[in-house]
């Protein structure tokens, strides 16, 4: 199964137009000559671009690409962590983008120094490079290598040259033709299914419509409390404290417009759930009943996805180069803002307090030359991605969760308990990265379901940021007052 000569210029259409918007910010306006322009689009974006780009810089690879090959395995429970979007966008709308916006930031992590001191900030902005680093590799390690490094060398260079303007005009670019490729996907392949009713079904038949999983075991993967609640504090990290998402809520023109623009993502990210679990059930109603030889799920990972696109749009000319498309475009969107974001808290960060009587214009272009460099270390890791033998939606969840639990536990103390003071944010900083670290050792050294104090290390990967954030929270309460609270 190949492209077509359509399928290779709508994809190449992608390429291009993603590129000529860089250059267009390049050319146009302040021309990118100030940080304030290349890191924060001079905060003067206005509500609908910054929510698309806040839909499309983490959840599009992940929804795409993962969830539905999960509900193709394990069946639509998966679909409630929809319940979690709804609180995991109301508190950081209420709470945490008015504190961002009116302290006039650059980088989240400036609130760390400014609440505690420079050695928690740095610890912050460390944990955060580490974090992105590493789920942009996950996100850019998908099949079709040639494709990967196309799109990875577009994303680095239009990154570089249009700044963060450029960033979120190419993520709405980029999730109006995510829309439209898994729209495509879920006509066609209903109709070549037999349409809705045997869709149904075949997924009834096939028991892939979950019912409501009340088990509160934390250790079962997924289940309704894992989900709608352990994903609450996913969300609370990845809305909330991520330098990635508060880079564009600092984008927008007024604390308004950045309100506004968290609000306008819970209905957005519900629709793009949605999709993704419809298409995992056609993909189920598509193959099931078939000689096993040619089904998906003898495939590894998230490459039955992209075999089922091939198979059922191959006949189509354009439609496997629409998907291939929407599929890379949410690879462009997640990738450019992690080069953009990098770039930020190192400049803002790492440099800029060392070396304050740095121009603005050396500044700038040490901007840019970092946002290049780390495009291309990311591509340059991207090869290990795939030895780690997990789904992309798993990886990035896992991530999200490990690094990204402890981060909003230290920014919570800071915002909810005036007491906590600096010595618990270094400790928990540290204890925690090696609490994680022990966590998945322990879970290869003891594989079959643990019994006792093992069960610790079994415990759902959906669960991984609310311990982390409620096990920093309670040593920073009682180590701030051991340790004389303020």
């Amino acid at each position: 199964m190949y492209f077509s000569v359509v399928d290779y210029v709508i994809f190449a259409l992608l390429l291009l137009a993603s590129m000529a918007i860089g250059v267009y910010y390049a050319l146009s306006g302040g021309r990118q000559r100030t940080t304030q322009e290349f890191l924060l689009a001079d905060r003067s974006m206005a509500a609908v671009p910054v929510s698309l780009s806040l839909i499309a810089s983490f959840q599009s690879a992940v929804a795409i690409v993962g969830i539905p090959a999960e509900v193709y395995a394990n069946g639509t429970q998966f679909w409630f962590i929809g319940c979690a979007y709804v609180l995991g966008l109301l508190i950081p709308a209420q709470v945490f983008v008015p504190l961002f916006y009116r302290l006039r930031l650059s980088s989240a992590y400036e609130y760390l120094e400014r609440r505690f001191n420079k050695a928690v900030r740095i610890c912050g902005t460390l944990t955060f490079i580490f974090q992105t680093a590493r789920t942009a590799c996950a996100l850019t390690g998908l099949p079709l290598w040639g494709t990967v490094l196309a799109t990875g060398l577009v994303c680095t260079a239009y990154t570089t040259i249009g700044g963060l303007k450029a960033v979120i005009w190419t993520d709405v670019f980029q999730t109006a033709v995510m829309f439209a490729g898994q729209l495509a996907v879920i006509v066609v392949g209903v109709q070549q299914a037999g349409g809705v009713k045997a869709v149904w079904d075949r997924v009834l038949e096939g028991n892939r419509i979950s019912g409501l999983d009340l088990n509160p075991d934390p250790t079962e993967r997924h289940t309704f409390w894992t989900l709608a609640v352990g994903g609450v504090f996913l969300m609370l990290a990845l809305y909330g404290v991520n330098q990635a998402q508060v880079q564009r809520y600092l984008s927008a023109r007024t604390e308004r417009e950045a309100v506004r623009s968290c609000y306008m993502v819970i209905p957005a990210l519900q629709v793009a759930l949605a999709l993704s679990c419809v298409m995992g059930l056609v993909m189920f109603a598509r193959y099931c009943g078939e000689d096993p030889s040619r089904r998906p799920g003898s495939l590894s990972g998230d490459a039955m996805v992209l075999f089922f696109v091939m198979d059922m749009l191959q006949g189509l000319p354009g439609l496997p180069g629409l998907f291939i498309a929407c599929l890379f475009s949410a690879a462009l969107s997640s990738i450019s803002s992690a080069f953009n974001s990098l770039a930020t808290v190192t400049m803002e960060d790492l440099i800029r307090p060392r070396y304050p009587a740095m121009t603005e214009a050396r500044a700038t272009l040490l901007s840019k030359g970092l946002a290049m460099s780390y495009g291309l270390l990311c591509l340059a890791m991207a090869y290990f991605t795939h030895l780690m033998g997990e789904s992309v939606l798993q990886v990035a969840l896992k991530i999200f969760g490990m690094v990204g639990g402890p981060l909003l536990g230290v920014f919570s103390l800071g915002m909810f308990f005036p007491w906590a003071n600096s010595t618990v944010s270094e400790l928990d900083s540290v204890s925690l990265f090696d609490w994680r670290v022990w966590n998945g050792a322990c879970s290869v050294l003891f594989p079959d379901r643990p019994t006792g104090l093992r069960r610790l290390y079994s415990l759902s990967y959906m669960w991984y940021s609310g311990l982390s954030c409620l096990v920093v929270v309670l040593v920073g309460l009682l180590v701030s007052f051991l340790s004389g609270r303020k």
